[in-house]
């Protein structure tokens, strides 16, 4: 048994962009994300979704399942990195800033 470490456990990430115009398009997107739940993966932004894999292997298994779930129109993307890829990646989390209501001003007439 091969031992397992940051180069061979893998991560799936599956990005997509699918048709919401009509209800049927939205209900086959709802559909796609509800298997990949299913599946065991985990959003990651709206429509971004990863899964960890123990190995290569593993990730294959999963990369076909997703093959067979595709909706029939939109774009699908499947993307795989190794545990040490996907750890150095850099995420930040951004807000607006909160408005800050100007202070009143002192009107003199004279």
């Amino acid at each position: 048994m091969k031992k397992l470490n940051e180069y061979r456990v893998m991560w799936i990430i599956v990005f997509f962009d699918l048709p919401t115009s009509t209800k049927k398009d939205r209900k086959i997107s709802s559909l796609f994300r509800k298997r990949l739940l299913q599946d065991g993966f985990y959003m990651f932004q709206f429509s971004v979704y990863i899964r960890h894999c123990p190995s290569m292997e593993n990730a294959d298994a999963h990369i076909k399942r997703v093959k067979n779930i595709m909706p029939p129109i939109g774009k699908v993307g499947i993307l795989r990195v190794t545990d040490k890829q996907f750890g150095s990646m850099q995420i930040f989390y951004r807000r607006k800033p909160d408005k800050v209501d100007m202070p009143y001003q002192q009107l003199e007439l004279f």
